[in-house]
Protein backbone atom coordinates (compact mmCIF):
# COMPACT_ATOMS: atom_id res chain seq x y z
CA UNK A 1 0.00 0.00 0.00
CA UNK A 2 1.29 3.13 -1.48
CA UNK A 3 2.32 5.47 1.57
CA UNK A 4 0.56 9.39 1.53
CA UNK A 5 3.03 12.25 0.01
CA UNK A 6 3.76 13.98 2.83
CA UNK A 7 3.71 18.09 1.18
CA UNK A 8 0.44 16.89 -0.54
CA UNK A 9 -3.20 17.53 1.18
CA UNK A 10 -5.18 14.62 1.90
CA UNK A 11 -7.99 14.19 0.27
CA UNK A 12 -10.97 12.94 2.40
CA UNK A 13 -14.47 11.49 1.32
CA UNK A 14 -17.01 11.33 3.88
CA UNK A 15 -19.98 8.64 3.38
CA UNK A 16 -23.05 9.33 6.19
CA UNK A 17 -26.54 9.54 5.13
CA UNK A 18 -26.88 12.07 8.38
CA UNK A 19 -26.41 16.20 7.18
CA UNK A 20 -25.17 16.77 10.81
CA UNK A 21 -22.59 14.26 10.91
CA UNK A 22 -21.14 15.27 7.73
CA UNK A 23 -21.14 18.84 8.84
CA UNK A 24 -19.41 18.14 11.86
CA UNK A 25 -16.59 16.47 10.19
CA UNK A 26 -16.54 19.13 7.01
CA UNK A 27 -15.90 22.08 10.00
CA UNK A 28 -13.41 20.35 11.79
CA UNK A 29 -11.34 19.33 8.51
CA UNK A 30 -11.90 23.24 7.01
CA UNK A 31 -9.52 24.03 9.43
CA UNK A 32 -6.73 21.82 8.77
CA UNK A 33 -4.23 22.58 5.85
CA UNK A 34 -3.11 19.54 5.69
CA UNK A 35 -6.06 17.49 5.14
CA UNK A 36 -8.86 18.67 2.48
CA UNK A 37 -12.63 17.72 2.14
CA UNK A 38 -13.10 16.71 -1.88
CA UNK A 39 -16.74 15.07 -1.73
CA UNK A 40 -19.65 13.88 0.60
CA UNK A 41 -22.21 11.17 -0.58
CA UNK A 42 -25.25 9.82 1.35
CA UNK A 43 -25.25 6.07 0.51
CA UNK A 44 -22.70 3.56 -1.41
CA UNK A 45 -23.88 4.23 -4.92
CA UNK A 46 -22.91 7.12 -4.65
CA UNK A 47 -19.73 6.53 -2.37
CA UNK A 48 -19.07 4.59 -5.07
CA UNK A 49 -19.40 6.52 -8.04
CA UNK A 50 -17.34 9.62 -6.28
CA UNK A 51 -14.78 7.46 -5.39
CA UNK A 52 -13.56 6.71 -8.89
CA UNK A 53 -13.91 10.36 -9.83
CA UNK A 54 -11.89 11.82 -7.16
CA UNK A 55 -9.91 8.68 -5.84
CA UNK A 56 -9.64 10.03 -2.25
CA UNK A 57 -6.89 9.69 -0.04
CA UNK A 58 -9.08 8.22 2.65
CA UNK A 59 -12.64 7.45 2.98
CA UNK A 60 -14.82 7.69 6.11
CA UNK A 61 -17.56 5.42 5.42
CA UNK A 62 -20.85 4.95 7.44
CA UNK A 63 -22.02 1.41 8.02
CA UNK A 64 -25.73 1.85 7.75
CA UNK A 65 -27.21 3.67 5.17
CA UNK A 66 -30.29 3.78 2.36
CA UNK A 67 -29.88 2.17 -0.82
CA UNK A 68 -26.53 0.20 -0.05
CA UNK A 69 -24.97 0.12 3.17
CA UNK A 70 -21.45 0.28 4.01
CA UNK A 71 -20.20 -3.25 3.76
CA UNK A 72 -21.52 -3.45 0.51
CA UNK A 73 -20.00 -0.10 -0.79
CA UNK A 74 -16.48 -1.22 1.17
CA UNK A 75 -16.57 -4.96 -1.29
CA UNK A 76 -17.22 -2.81 -4.34
CA UNK A 77 -14.92 -0.10 -3.86
CA UNK A 78 -12.19 -2.75 -2.49
CA UNK A 79 -13.56 -4.64 -5.81
CA UNK A 80 -11.70 -2.20 -8.15
CA UNK A 81 -9.42 0.37 -6.01
CA UNK A 82 -7.49 -2.67 -4.06
CA UNK A 83 -5.30 -0.01 -2.21
CA UNK A 84 -8.36 2.27 -1.18
CA UNK A 85 -7.95 3.40 2.34
CA UNK A 86 -11.45 3.18 4.12
CA UNK A 87 -12.38 3.94 7.95
CA UNK A 88 -16.02 2.98 8.98
CA UNK A 89 -17.94 5.05 10.99
CA UNK A 90 -20.23 3.30 14.04
CA UNK A 91 -22.14 4.46 16.61
CA UNK A 92 -21.97 1.23 18.39
CA UNK A 93 -18.58 -0.53 20.18
CA UNK A 94 -18.66 -4.07 19.44
CA UNK A 95 -20.95 -3.68 16.10
CA UNK A 96 -21.12 -6.72 14.40
CA UNK A 97 -21.44 -4.94 11.17
CA UNK A 98 -17.72 -3.80 12.09
CA UNK A 99 -15.94 -7.42 11.82
CA UNK A 100 -18.22 -8.08 8.35
CA UNK A 101 -16.47 -4.70 7.44
CA UNK A 102 -12.92 -5.34 8.64
CA UNK A 103 -13.51 -8.53 6.62
CA UNK A 104 -14.14 -6.40 3.65
CA UNK A 105 -10.89 -4.74 3.72
CA UNK A 106 -11.74 -1.58 6.06
CA UNK A 107 -8.48 -0.82 7.70
CA UNK A 108 -9.95 1.85 10.44
CA UNK A 109 -12.42 1.77 13.05
CA UNK A 110 -14.04 5.45 14.29
CA UNK A 111 -16.95 5.70 16.85
CA UNK A 112 -19.28 8.46 15.99
CA UNK A 113 -18.86 9.59 19.69
CA UNK A 114 -15.03 9.98 19.41
CA UNK A 115 -14.45 12.19 16.30
CA UNK A 116 -13.74 15.13 18.17
CA UNK A 117 -10.98 13.38 19.87
CA UNK A 118 -9.49 10.79 17.39
CA UNK A 119 -11.13 12.16 14.01
CA UNK A 120 -7.12 13.86 12.90
CA UNK A 121 -5.04 11.66 14.32
CA UNK A 122 -7.02 8.65 12.57
CA UNK A 123 -7.05 10.38 8.62
CA UNK A 124 -3.13 11.47 9.03
CA UNK A 125 -2.66 8.08 10.45
CA UNK A 126 -4.35 6.00 7.61
CA UNK A 127 -3.33 7.97 4.60
CA UNK A 128 0.52 7.20 6.03
CA UNK A 129 -0.52 3.69 5.19
CA UNK A 130 -1.14 2.48 8.93
CA UNK A 131 -4.28 0.70 9.91
CA UNK A 132 -6.35 2.78 12.50
CA UNK A 133 -7.92 0.75 15.65
CA UNK A 134 -8.11 2.14 18.96
CA UNK A 135 -6.72 0.13 21.68
CA UNK A 136 -10.09 -0.41 23.49
CA UNK A 137 -12.10 -1.30 20.03
CA UNK A 138 -9.12 -3.88 18.95
CA UNK A 139 -9.78 -5.59 22.31
CA UNK A 140 -13.64 -5.40 22.03
CA UNK A 141 -12.96 -6.80 18.28
CA UNK A 142 -10.69 -9.75 19.21
CA UNK A 143 -13.24 -10.33 21.78
CA UNK A 144 -16.16 -10.64 19.15
CA UNK A 145 -14.30 -12.92 17.14
CA UNK A 146 -13.34 -15.31 19.78
CA UNK A 147 -16.81 -15.61 20.92
CA UNK A 148 -19.15 -17.82 19.13
CA UNK A 149 -21.11 -16.10 16.92
CA UNK A 150 -24.91 -17.02 16.97
CA UNK A 151 -26.12 -19.43 14.92
CA UNK A 152 -28.21 -19.53 11.94
CA UNK A 153 -31.19 -20.80 14.03
CA UNK A 154 -30.48 -18.48 16.89
CA UNK A 155 -31.09 -15.65 14.89
CA UNK A 156 -33.95 -16.54 13.30
CA UNK A 157 -36.04 -16.80 16.49
CA UNK A 158 -34.03 -13.69 17.79
CA UNK A 159 -35.81 -12.50 14.65
CA UNK A 160 -39.10 -13.88 15.69
CA UNK A 161 -38.88 -12.14 19.49
CA UNK A 162 -37.83 -9.04 17.91
CA UNK A 163 -41.17 -9.11 16.16
CA UNK A 164 -42.99 -9.68 19.47
CA UNK A 165 -44.21 -13.40 19.30
CA UNK A 166 -44.28 -15.58 21.93
CA UNK A 167 -42.37 -18.86 22.33
CA UNK A 168 -44.85 -21.06 21.15
CA UNK A 169 -45.77 -19.07 17.80
CA UNK A 170 -42.64 -19.60 17.22
CA UNK A 171 -42.08 -22.98 17.75
CA UNK A 172 -44.92 -23.38 15.10
CA UNK A 173 -43.41 -21.36 12.66
CA UNK A 174 -40.14 -23.11 13.03
CA UNK A 175 -41.93 -26.51 13.50
CA UNK A 176 -39.80 -26.93 16.79
CA UNK A 177 -40.18 -27.82 20.18
CA UNK A 178 -40.96 -24.99 23.08
CA UNK A 179 -38.71 -26.20 25.07
CA UNK A 180 -36.21 -26.22 21.96
CA UNK A 181 -36.72 -22.42 21.87
CA UNK A 182 -36.21 -21.97 25.52
CA UNK A 183 -33.06 -23.74 24.64
CA UNK A 184 -32.28 -21.32 21.79
CA UNK A 185 -32.97 -18.37 23.98
CA UNK A 186 -30.62 -19.47 26.52
CA UNK A 187 -27.44 -19.88 23.98
CA UNK A 188 -28.46 -16.68 22.56
CA UNK A 189 -28.44 -14.51 25.88
CA UNK A 190 -25.52 -16.47 27.21
CA UNK A 191 -23.33 -15.10 24.19
CA UNK A 192 -24.60 -11.39 24.03
CA UNK A 193 -24.42 -10.73 27.43
CA UNK A 194 -27.94 -10.45 27.95
CA UNK A 195 -29.95 -10.63 30.97
CA UNK A 196 -33.54 -10.90 29.38
CA UNK A 197 -35.33 -11.31 25.72
CA UNK A 198 -35.70 -7.86 25.52
CA UNK A 199 -32.19 -7.31 26.02
CA UNK A 200 -31.21 -10.10 23.79
CA UNK A 201 -33.22 -7.72 21.08
CA UNK A 202 -31.77 -4.47 21.89
CA UNK A 203 -28.40 -5.99 21.83
CA UNK A 204 -29.56 -7.72 18.70
CA UNK A 205 -30.46 -4.79 16.59
CA UNK A 206 -27.44 -2.65 17.78
CA UNK A 207 -24.92 -5.38 17.02
CA UNK A 208 -26.85 -5.58 13.28
CA UNK A 209 -27.55 -9.11 14.06
CA UNK A 210 -31.16 -8.64 13.26
CA UNK A 211 -32.95 -6.22 11.91
CA UNK A 212 -36.68 -4.73 12.78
Amino acid sequence: MSVHPENEQIRVLVVDDHPLLREGIAAVLEAQSDIALVGEATNGHEALQLFRSLRPDVTLMDLQMPEMDGIEAIHAIRAEFPCARIAILTTYRGDVRALHAIKAGAIGYLLKSSLRKELLDAIRSIAAGNNHFPAEIAVELADHLSHDCLTAREIQVLQCVAMGKPNKQIAAELMITEDTIKGHLRNIMDKLGASNRTHAVTLGIQRGIITV
